[in-house]
């Protein structure tokens, strides 16, 4: 029973992940606009959080005096609305398939960004090290697979859910500029994350700090959509797959998942968790064709399994780095039982 429910619980949250992709497609699909979708997903996002936040952090508060957290805090909410706009408008532009296969992009673009922020150290000596260096130019050549190569259609069904035919496949449906819509939010969600672990060093309540960065982030994209979006009538929530989509994304993509998943990363830890990415690949793959009737094709099942791959050297590579760590402590320990850690492992 140890793994068994973080199994349970990880795989519940690459679910509700891949599911609100496949639902917000399927509602741009519709012709529910994407920033509009945006703004009323993070208002209901901010409003779920707030209680949720006095619930389970009620005896911690920002300092009103600590301009530099709420500093962080903002450019954090900023960061995650660009990630956002380019998310969306690379699903909308692409599939669901391949915006979950561009987010195994995220451990190698991660490890770039702490390496160019020093966070991070590239020894050329050490296996782990080049197997994350390795691993992240392979993700980084899938990448390019399966944005500039579609090839020739393996599998294609007809849809369940009733679309108009001309939006899921019209000329705006440009498979390479939504991969590369789709690798910009990649890296943008890398920043996101070392800036994210900058803010909960100082200040560790995830539930607070996930509330000021939706609210912020409402703001932000309420106002750049009341610039874009000029008709009134897309405005009106309708009881159709827009209303349901911004429903999942609030209530089930974030509220839900975030803390799930944060749940499963205090119980097993975030290696664990970070190998249950690449199944959202293939759940994304079957609820694509399954329910939007969209095509699989040659290139993006070459470009995957190339993501994948690297995705998996990275993660092999932080997995070593973080054994070899454990048994220095354990030397450092042996060798001067007074030291700092051997201190810190008594405790």
């Amino acid at each position: 029973m140890g793994t068994l429910l973080p199994f349970v619980g990880m795989v519940m949250v690459i679910l509700a992940q891949v599911s609100g992709i496949v639902i917000t497609k399927a509602a741009m699909s519709s012709g529910v606009n994407k920033y509009v979708l945006i703004v009323y997903s993070n208002v209901l996002s901010s409003l779920i959080l707030l209680p949720c936040s006095f619930i389970f952090h009620r005896s911690v508060h920002i300092p009103l005096t600590s301009s530099n957290l709420y500093r962080l805090i903002f450019i954090l909410a900023l960061i995650g609305c660009v990630g956002q706009l380019c998310g969306y408008a690379g699903i909308q532009y692409s599939s669901p398939a391949m915006a979950t296969a561009m987010l195994n992009l995220v451990p190698a673009f991660t490890f770039i960004l702490a390496i160019i922020c020093r966070m991070e150290k590239l020894e050329w000596r050490s296996t782990s090290s080049q197997a994350k260096f390795l691993g992240t130019a392979i993700s980084i050549t899938g990448a390019f697979v399966v944005t500039f190569y579609k090839g020739p259609i393996i599998l294609s069904t007809q849809s369940i859910l009733v679309l108009p035919h001309q939006l899921l496949f019209s000329p705006q449906l440009n498979w390479v500029l939504g991969g590369l819509l789709l690798a910009a939010e990649a890296f943008i969600i890398s920043a996101w994350y070392i800036i994210q672990t900058l803010v909960l060093k100082k200040f560790p309540a995830v539930l607070t700090v996930m509330f000021y960065f939706c609210f912020f982030n409402a703001i932000l994209s309420t106002i750049y959509s009341l610039f874009l979006v000029r008709d009134p009538s897309a405005w009106k929530i309708r009881p159709d797959i827009g209303l349901v989509a911004i429903l999942c994304t609030a209530i089930v993509g974030t509220t839900f998942r975030i803390s799930l998943c944060s749940w499963c990363l205090w119980k097993v830890g975030p290696l664990y968790v970070s190998m249950f990415k690449p199944l959202a690949i293939i759940f994304a793959a079957v609820m694509d064709i399954v329910f939007l009737g969209d095509a699989l094709s040659l290139g993006s099942v070459i470009g995957t399994i190339i993501i994948v791959t690297g995705f998996y050297a990275v993660l092999w590579g932080k997995a070593e780095e973080e054994k070899m760590s454990e048994e220095s402590e354990v030397e450092s320990f042996i060798i001067n039982p007074g030291s700092p850690i051997a201190a810190k492992q008594i405790r």
